[in-house]
């Protein structure tokens, strides 16, 4: 093998490499006669004494000697670059613990082994085959796999680009609420700057008003304040005055011959002080209730009216369909439809108010389509809820004999939905759709979703509630109306569509004079 000098004596100094066609020049430096020649074409120098090199030695033959002890060195690199390749591969397929060969596959371990590996205490009653018996198998097995792998990443990618889809639709819908939500927003601001300067403008006119009339008033003051102040000058000047003749002879010629009763006539009692009341009326008071009571007629909710439909005759509907009332014992005989009049006496001598305009209030349900409100879609978070889940408390096929149900004529099978209830102080109600509602007994508040019920932890006793119906989703929301504060939202593959709106006022023997009315705006 050739030394590491004498690789250095074959190696050309210009491409770093063994000689290929070795020339020397007469300065006794050799080169690759490919290198030494694009060399001398840029300089007619030695590359490494830099001693000129004449034109005519630029054509040298090939120094067969060099060209040869190349060869050989070549041949030798090569030889040494296998063997260290065989011996690496050797290395690889050796024990690295015992540096024996690896002819067994330990099934147990899933790992090569040697044969002193297999009679050592690590692989004690382990199971081995050989390699080729194992692998054979095994490659089986993979070339299985790779069919079902094949079968599974076109799977994966079906299900990747439908959650991209999906992606990219709740980025569509997204930006469609963000659109819809800007546009019903610039509504109610457009609305609120417009009455804004239209209060303020009328403001200013009765201002204006005000203090021309005043203007005016302080005006004719200040005219009778000058003349008074002139006069005085005047009657000191005549008083001044010690000879009769003289003092009669001025007096009458600066007050053309006015009397001093004329004169001295008060005018203070001809003059008064303006004082104009600046009122805006309601709305320097009430500004807000006046403005949201306006706004009512910008929102311009399209409405859908409630009619309602009894199950038994111990309840009452009214006239119109809108209107629920227990009905008492003696007249659970009578029948269904009451006059208007009838009915309301009947309830205002219960209750000790007639006469009342409560009993008179309608109902009516808009639709979520048209009707939008700020709480609506939003993301807060619900009141804690604690209590415990039970079933079987209630049974549905009792309503008919125990409870007031009435339902809705209108049936809902798409869209969104919302009406408001107001319940009052009532000790007893039932609020929602068939099967799935909110119930107050006086004492608790629970969700019912047919076969199972959940009590809820309750802050506070809303006397309105908002019910919001989507379909779409089988989601039924309750709110706090009066606050506009989300209760719970109960979401059930059960609900079955079309649904009616559900009212119940509770326990025929409890007799509540406080009826069930739907909100009217």
């Amino acid at each position: 093998m050739a030394s590491a000098s004498y690789m250095e004596d074959l190696t050309c100094s210009i491409c770093l490499t063994i000689f290929t066609d070795p020339v020397s020049l007469l300065c006794g430096h050799s080169f690759c006669k490919e290198c030494i020649t694009i060399s001398l074409s840029k300089k007619d120098q030695c590359p490494q004494c830099r001693t000129t090199v004449p034109i005519e030695e630029k054509y040298l033959p090939t120094s067969h000697i060099l060209k040869s002890l190349a060869d050989k060195a070549k041949e030798a690199e090569k030889m040494k670059t296998e063997q260290g390749d065989e011996t690496t591969g050797v290395a690889q397929f050796l024990c690295p613990e015992h540096e024996e060969k690896l002819k067994l596959f330990c099934e147990t371990d899933q790992q090569l082994a040697c044969v002193i590996c297999r009679d050592g205490e690590r692989h004690n009653g382990h199971k081995f085959k050989p390699i080729r018996e194992a692998a054979t198998p095994l490659r089986r097995e993979l070339e299985k796999g790779m069919g079902h792998l094949s079968a599974e990443i076109h799977a994966i990618e079906s299900l990747a680009n439908m959650q991209r889809e999906e992606i990219t639709k709740i980025q569509v819908k997204s930006q469609q609420l963000m659109t819809q939500i800007s546009t019903q927003f610039e509504e109610m601001h457009q609305f609120l700057r417009q009455r804004e300067e239209e209060i303020k403008n009328e403001l200013k006119e009765k201002k204006t008003e005000a203090v021309e009339e005043m203007t005016e008033k302080f005006k004719a003051m200040d005219l009778a304040l000058s003349e008074r102040r002139e006069l005085q000058v005047k009657v000191t000047a005549a008083l001044e005055i010690c000879d009769s003749v003289k003092f009669l002879q001025s007096w009458t010629e600066v007050n053309n011959m006015l009397t001093p009763e004329c004169l001295f006539r008060p005018r203070a009692n001809d003059l008064q002080v303006a004082r104009t009341s600046l009122s805006l009326g309601p709305y320097e008071s009430h500004l807000q209730f006046f403005v949201w009571k306006e706004m009512l007629q910008v929102v311009k909710p399209r409405a859908e009216l409630l009619s309602l439909k009894r199950e038994n005759t111990d309840v009452t509907v009214s006239d119109d369909g809108r209107s629920l009332l227990s009905a008492p014992k003696s007249s659970q005989s009578q029948p269904c439809c009451f006059s208007g009049s009838n009915l309301y006496q009947q309830y205002q001598y219960n209750t000790g108010s007639y006469g009342s305009t409560q009993a008179r209030s309608s109902l009516e349900y808009r639709s979520m389509d048209a009707w939008a409100h700020p709480e609506f879609g939003s993301t807060h978070a619900p009141p804690t809820f604690g209590g415990s889940s039970f079933s079987g408390w209630h049974d549905n096929n009792s309503f008919a004999v125990k409870t007031n149900q009435a339902f809705s004529v209108n049936e809902f099978s798409s869209g969104q939905h919302y009406w408001e209830t107001e319940v009052g102080l009532r000790n007893y109600w039932e609020l929602g759709v068939k099967g799935h509602f909110l119930k107050y007994d006086g004492q608790k508040y629970v969700i019912s979703n047919q076969s199972s019920e959940t009590e809820l932890t309750f802050p506070d006793r809303p006397r309105k509630i908002g019910i919001y119906l989507n379909c779409s989703s089988k989601e039924l929301s309750f709110y706090d109306a009066d606050k506009m504060k989300h209760v719970h939202t109960l979401s059930s593959s059960l609900m079955s569509l079309p649904v009616s709106a559900y009212f119940n006022t509770g326990p025929s023997e409890d007799i509540d004079p406080n009826p069930l009315t739907v909100c009217c705006y």
